[in-house]
């Protein structure tokens, strides 16, 4: 009995849930109310401002300790995705990027935060309205 290979598509999709996993694990006691909030939010930000509008959102709220995690985490994410071995941030990567990696990068920006979104859900941690 020969056992089928996972898809290139299925180990992206496990890799993404390993990331955000260890991503929401890290996550302070203090700071899971704020980052549930948040990663709950976060698909949808994306798919209404745009990657680069959320990321300067993200980026507005110095003093919020959440907005700064889940900035990391897609900067870690997918800047390795997009541009494996570079070293600038996300951000500044992506306002120099042509349509199609700015697609790339969305769609895997999209594609991780569902996985933010269902483990900070797993942990109880959207209940609450936080800023």
């Amino acid at each position: 009995m020969t056992t089928a290979q996972p898809s290139a598509q299925q180990l992206s999709d496990q890799s993404r849930a390993a990331r955000a996993w260890q991503d929401i694990k890290a996550v302070q006691v203090e700071d899971q109310a704020g980052y549930g909030s948040l990663a709950r939010r976060l698909p949808a930000l994306i798919q209404v401002n745009g990657l680069a509008q959320t990321l300067a959102f993200l980026c507005s709220k110095p003093d919020k300790v959440h907005f700064k995690l889940v900035y990391n985490n897609l900067d870690r994410w997918v800047g390795a995705f997009v541009n494996p071995g570079g070293e600038r941030d996300l951000l500044e990567w992506i306002v120099t990027q042509n349509s199609a990696q700015y697609r790339r990068a969305t769609a895997e920006a999209l594609a991780f935060s569902l996985w933010l979104r269902r483990f900070a859900e797993a942990q109880g941690w959207s209940s609450q309205e936080v800023d």
